[in-house]
């Protein structure tokens, strides 16, 4: 039997909510422990009581930015219609310019997770794919879902959103980045020629 995790007192959820809320604005990559302090009115000491170390408190930010990735992705198991709708909807909201800030966090957490896939980093790329994977799966009909070919589908609708969230960080041109999209939302759609 595991023991359960105790629930983190009012004031840890605060400042890790006050803290969330900077690395949105200034990223992970120089996190120190004294900064987020004063910006967040709290002290290195605390964070350190409240979090264990630099590492912990970097753990903490990233589950927190794991809750409002599910909290995105997750409704589509329901309101999608397929595959192609799925993307589709994971694209407007990419898309949105309110959701940059997750958006250069998520892929700094990303690229950090494969360069150091040990410490604070570990396992959040593969994660996060996982996550993905698991959504979109819930969005194919049963019988494509089971098969290797639904599995390439999913892994193709994955590669085709990170790339082009990665390009639309890059260059902010949301309207070509979209149409490349769109033709690609189109060729799920389409029957496999034999």
């Amino acid at each position: 039997m595991t023991a359960k995790e105790p629930t983190p007192s009012a004031r840890k959820t605060e400042l890790l909510e006050a803290a969330y809320a900077y690395a949105l604005q200034h990223g992970l990559a120089d996190l120190s422990l004294r900064p987020v302090a004063a910006a967040i009115g709290s002290s290195p000491r605390v964070l350190m009581f409240l979090f264990g170390n630099k590492d912990g408190l970097v753990k903490a930010l990233l589950a927190r930015a794991r809750v409002d990735e599910l909290a995105m992705i997750e409704p589509l198991q329901s309101s999608a219609t397929g595959l192609p709708d799925a993307v589709s909807q994971v694209w407007t909201w990419l898309a949105a310019e309110e959701h940059r800030p997750l958006l250069r966090l998520w892929a700094e957490a990303y690229a950090r997770s494969l360069v150091e896939p040990d410490g604070a980093w570990a396992g959040f790329a593969e994660s996060t794919v996982n996550d993905w994977l698991a959504v979109f799966a819930a969005c194919q009909p049963e019988p494509e879902r089971t098969t290797d070919r639904g599995l390439t589908l999913r892994t193709l609708a994955l590669a085709t959103l990170r790339g082009a969230l990665l390009d639309l960080l890059a260059t902010g041109d949301a309207e070509r980045v979209a149409a490349a999209v769109e033709l690609q939302v189109a060729a799920l759609g389409s029957p496999v020629e034999s």
